[in-house]
């Protein structure tokens, strides 16, 4: 999942940011309001996590323009203020749930996957991800290809489900560096092509057919070649 977290505490963001990633997911970070509405507004996230109290313009107040702008995307509040009046208060502005704080990343994280399978408005939400017989679950973060069960690291997790997110399609070096590694310049390492040869060791090795295959000059794509 790609998640932004709207915190002006910069050490309690950062500390989400390392859990949320070592979970796989992709963790971008605000430390305003201001800034979190334009980042939220300006591109497509699976869950918002926002403070309440935000320089510049405070959290209640970026959840209620981004519903005034059509955004449906889940809302978890996060907070120092947990009264029943401070958690009512954040759900009428439009945040879909609301954890105080001090919490339990594992709570947290319970939380996130709840809000990520609720349906965004104008269609369901995919947690599953298929090409062949090589399956992704993205809330169990499993793979399993026919009845084998596949271990993924969370980098190789996430460069699988890019891939799958795009089956068919021709997937550059520069999509994967923004979407999988976060980084928006080539920093002219070898780090694609050492992931691309372990998830190709661990999909296709043991398999009667590739699913992963490099286009020379291109990029990579994943698809299925009996289709």
């Amino acid at each position: 999942m790609r998640i932004l977290i709207i915190e002006d505490d910069a050490e309690a963001s950062a500390y989400l940011a390392k859990g949320l990633k070592e979970l796989g997911h992709l963790a971008d970070q605000a430390g305003d309001g201001e800034t979190g509405l334009e980042m939220a507004l300006g591109s497509t996230y699976d869950v918002l996590i926002v403070d309440r109290m935000l320089p510049r313009r405070d959290g209640l107040s970026v959840i209620e323009e981004l519903r005034k702008a059509g955004d449906q995307t889940p809302v978890l509040i996060l907070s120092a203020l947990g009264q029943v009046d401070d958690r009512v208060k954040g759900l009428k502005a439009g945040g879909d749930d609301y954890l105080p704080k001090p919490y339990a990343f594992t709570e947290l994280q319970a939380r996130i996957e709840a809000l990520s399978r609720r349906p965004k408005a104008g269609g369901e939400v995919v947690t599953t991800y298929q090409v062949g017989d090589l399956v992704l679950d993205r809330l169990a973060h499993s793979c399993r290809r026919g009845d084998t069960d596949i271990p993924l690291q969370p980098r190789e997790f996430r460069l699988l489900e890019y891939l799958m997110q795009h089956a068919g399609q021709v997937v550059t070096r520069t999509m994967l560096l923004e979407n999988v590694w976060e980084y928006h310049f080539d920093p002219q390492t070898n780090v694609i092509d050492v992931h691309i040869s372990r998830l190709r060791g661990k999909i296709d090795k043991d398999f009667d057919r590739p699913l992963l295959h490099t286009i020379r000059g291109a990029g990579y794509t994943i698809r299925d070649t009996a289709d």
